[in-house]
C-alpha cells in the first residue's frame, strides 16, 4: 500500500510542485517578508474522539497543531481560517460555543485573528479544516532541507508524553478522572503546546539549519529532514529525553524509548544546528540527541547495540 508520504511525493514529482515539502508553504509577500501558510484536516475518530476530550480542549488542539507548523518555520502566526462540518445534534447543542472558547483562548495567546472559513453539515463524522498563516523575514524561513553533514540534532523537550497519554485514554482512563501523573500525560495528548517562541528565537539567532515539528514521531519526522536534505542521521538512545512521568507510572525503559521514538504528537521542535550545545533565554532545556551523517537515508540508533531506525509513528495510510 502506498503511504501518505509516498502519495505526496508522487504528486509533487508528477506535477512539478516545487512549493511542497515543508511544514508550511512559503510564498513571497514583499521586499521584507515571506508568508507561511499551513493546512490541517482533523476528522472525528481518526484524529480525535469526542468521548476522550471536551469541546474546549478540542478547540485548542485544532489550532495548536497548525500553530506548531508555523513554529517549525521560525515564523510568527498572524491569521487563521477555520472550516467545519458538524452533525445536527452538535449544531443544536452548546458544543461549538465551547469549542470556540478553547480556540480563541489559544488564538489570543499567540495574536491570531480569525479571518474566515466555512460551515457545513455532515451526516457522519465531524471534520475541522484549519488554515493558519504567518510571516517570516524574507528568505529566512527554516526549511527541512538545510541539514548539513556534521550538524548536531536537537529536540526542544522530553518526548513520549503525548503517546503515553494516548495509552491512558485507550485503556479507558478519562480526562479529569486520573491521578496527577496520568492526568499530566493525558493533558499532553489533548492540549498540545505549540513552540512558537522557541522556533522564532532559533530562527532569529541563526541557530537552526533545518527544523520540523514532532507530530508524526521522531523516527518519521527526522526521516523527513534526512530525505529533504539528502543526508543520514545518528541518534544516541541514552541522550533522547524521555518524559519523566512515563517512568513515574512504571512504564518500562524500552517501551518508554519506543514511545519517544515513534509515538508522535509531542509537538516539540526537532532541528539541526552547526552548534554543539544550545540554550535559549527564558526557555526550558534543549537536548542534543545525535548528529547528521553522510549515510544518506539511513538513521542509526546507538544504544546497547547498533540499530537502523525504521520510520514509525502514526500514518493515515
Amino acid at each position: 500500500m502506498v503511504s501518505e508520504f509516498d502519495f505526496i511525493k508522487n504528486i509533487k514529482a508528477k506535477y512539478g510542485l516545487r512549493g511542497i515539502g515543508d511544514d508550511c508553504a512559503v510564498l513571497p509577500k514583499n521586499a521584507d517578508s515571506d508568508s507561511v501558510i499551513t493546512a490541517d484536516l482533523l476528522v472525528e475518530d481518526v484524529d480525535f474522539r469526542l468521548d476522550w476530550t471536551s469541546p474546549e480542549l478540542l478547540g485548542s488542539r485544532v489550532l495548536a497543531v497548525s500553530l506548531s507548523d508555523i513554529a517549525a518555520m521560525g515564523a510568527e502566526s498572524i491569521w487563521a481560517m477555520l472550516s467545519l462540518a458538524v452533525t445536527d445534534s452538535v449544531w443544536n447543542s452548546d458544543f461549538l460555543e465551547k469549542f470556540y472558547e478553547g480556540w480563541f483562548t489559544l488564538a489570543r495567546r499567540h495574536n491570531v485573528e480569525l479571518v474566515g472559513g466555512d460551515v457545513s453539515r455532515t451526516a457522519g463524522k465531524i471534520v475541522f479544516d484549519s488554515i493558519v498563516g504567518g510571516d517570516v523575514p524574507r528568505g529566512k524561513a527554516v526549511l527541512r532541507s538545510g541539514a548539513q553533514i556534521g550538524d548536531s540534532i536537537f529536540v526542544t523537550g522530553p518526548l513520549g508524553g503525548a503517546a503515553g497519554g494516548l495509552m491512558m485514554l485507550e485503556s479507558g482512563i478519562k480526562y479529569g478522572t486520573a491521578d496527577p501523573a496520568r492526568q499530566a500525560l493525558i493533558t499532553k495528548q489533548l492540549r498540545p503546546v505549540p513552540r512558537i517562541e522557541i522556533g522564532r528565537q532559533l530562527r532569529e539567532a541563526g541557530l537552526a539549519n533545518s527544523m520540523i515539528d514532532l507530530s508524526d514521531g521522531l523516527s518519521s519526522d527526522l526521516r523527513h529532514i534526512c530525505n529533504a536534505s539528502h543526508v543520514g542521521a545518528r541518534l544516541y538512545a541514552n541522550d533522547i529525553p524521555i518524559c519523566p512521568v512515563l517512568t513515574k507510572i512504571g512504564v518500562a525503559n524500552d517501551q518508554a524509548l519506543s514511545l519517544a521514538l515513534n509515538g508522535g504528537e509531542d509537538f516539540e521542535l526537532l532541528f539541526t544546528s552547526k552548534d554543539a550545545g544550545i540554550s535559549l533565554p527564558g526557555q526550558p532545556d534543549i537536548y542534543r540527541i545525535g548528529e547528521i551523517t553522510a549515510n544518506e537515508g539511513v538513521i542509526e540508533v546507538i544504544g546497547g547495540e547498533f540499530e537502523v531506525l525504521q520510520p514509525g509513528g502514526y500514518r493515515h495510510f
